[in-house]
């Protein structure tokens, strides 16, 4: 007789992430860093940018020379040269100066602001016309305006956006430390499970599961493994779970979590070397019978087999945990929640966290989340779905406008 699951707080689960050590360090080509978590602390070696420049086309001056500047009453200026793209300017400003700047020129000492070319004019080759007074740094970057030396620009952990790979460019680093991409191994189980190639006869169904949870898993940053499927034979599962965890950082069994005669995901688990059951049970639904094993210092889990509960599972718990063997930092996940209005009454069961399936629309501004009808297992309700929302396991359920957390998939 198999032992029945006792069902664990959901919260209690997320917390195991912290057993689970992160991947080690590689150092990679800046040009590779985009979307990979960083694993070093980078500090401003000089100020950026290390001189003050133009941010407009136009004229370097001294403010004070045209202080009431207006179309009635224009200041008048002696242009003395003008300043060419990556040059030093060798003269000096004075009152009642200018000189030509593009954007992204350097500023001439003595000069404290730039006036836009669309407010002055031409009167001959040494003279012009400014119709427009500015403030003293106005239309000017100033030396270290955007970064101090010394200043930590990026931290540990960090997610590494283009605008990051960029701060990084510009502080001249080619080469960056990150974490390895963890290497999840994917394993789908049950005799009734064929290729998605072969003509599925009465009773079986097409392997979906190895396809989806690959998708997830590079989105979430990782590297998918395909074990292929594996029949509901004991000796089978446990060589493929031992193969699996000898050459990937963790590993995900679609099928097998529940309690059948002939379920042995449990049973494996239990029996793999240095194998801690952590997990067999989470109060959420769809997703209950889920198992977490630790296995030496690996994350082994056995996830449903039905596809809408093995990609919601991965959403809500799987996910995290690989997010933290990644080198992810909790303060840099993507924000992937926004708040709606549930746009009908919901019921729910107390004692579970129930996720729901919302399509999500606009109407006068304001976003409404459409709950997607239809059984736990059917896989249109995830195509149709644009985000989950969760019913806490205290809350009966949802009242019709009622402002509620969807989390975009």
């Amino acid at each position: 007789m198999k032992d029945f699951f006792k069902v664990s707080n959901l919260n209690q689960v997320l917390e195991l992430c912290a057993e689970f050590p992160t991947v080690e360090i590689e150092t990679i080509a800046l040009t590779d860093a985009v979307d990979r978590h960083l694993a070093e602390n980078i500090i401003a070696d000089a100020v950026l940018p290390s001189f003050s420049r133009s941010v407009m086309d136009g004229y370097a001056i001294c403010a004070s020379s045209v202080f009431g500047a207006s179309g009635g009453s224009p200041a008048f200026l002696n242009v003395i040269g003008a300043v060419a793209m990556g040059e030093v300017p060798s003269f000096l400003i004075k009152p009642g100066e200018a000189c030509k700047i593009a954007t992204g020129g350097m500023l001439p000492k003595g000069a404290d602001g730039v006036v836009m070319i669309e407010h002055t004019e031409e009167l001959d080759d040494t003279t012009i016309e400014v119709y427009r007074s500015i403030a003293p740094g106005q239309n000017v970057m100033q030396a270290g305006e955007d970064f101090s030396k010394n200043e930590t620009l990026l931290s540990v952990g960090q997610f590494l956006r283009p605008q990051e790979i960029g701060l990084l460019a510009a502080f001249g680093n080619e080469k960056i430390n990150v974490y390895r991409q963890p290497v999840i191994g994917v394993i789908s189980t049950g005799d009734e499970v064929v290729p998605i190639n072969a003509e599925p006869g009465v009773g079986e169904i097409r392997n979906i599961n190895s396809y989806t949870l690959a998708s997830l898993i590079v989105k979430v940053g990782g590297t998918s493994v395909d074990y292929g499927i594996v029949r509901d034979n004991y000796d089978e599962l446990f060589q493929v779970c031992a193969d699996a965890l000898a050459h990937t950082d963790m590993v995900l069994i679609s099928g097998g979590s529940s309690v059948g005669k002939r379920d042995y995901t449990l049973d494996v688990l239990k029996a793999l070397p240095a194998s801690e059951i952590k997990v067999h049970g989470i109060d959420i639904s769809p997703g209950k019978p889920t198992i977490l094993a630790k296995v030496a210092d690996k994350a082994i889990w056995g996830i449903p087999g039905q596809v809408t509960s093995a990609m919601i599972v991965f959403e809500i718990v799987v996910r995290p945990f690989i997010e933290h063997i990644s080198g992810l930092a909790p303060g840099y996940k993507k924000i992937n929640k926004l708040t709606a209005r549930i746009s009908r009454n919901v019921s729910s069961v107390q004692g579970r966290n129930d996720y729901l399936r919302v399509r999500l629309h606009d109407k006068s501004g304001v976003l409404w989340a459409e709950p997607v009808l239809g059984k736990s297992g059917l896989l249109n309700t995830m195509v149709q779905a644009d985000a989950l929302v969760a019913i806490d396991l205290n809350t009966e359920g949802l009242v019709q406008g009622e402002v509620v957390s969807v989390t975009l998939i």
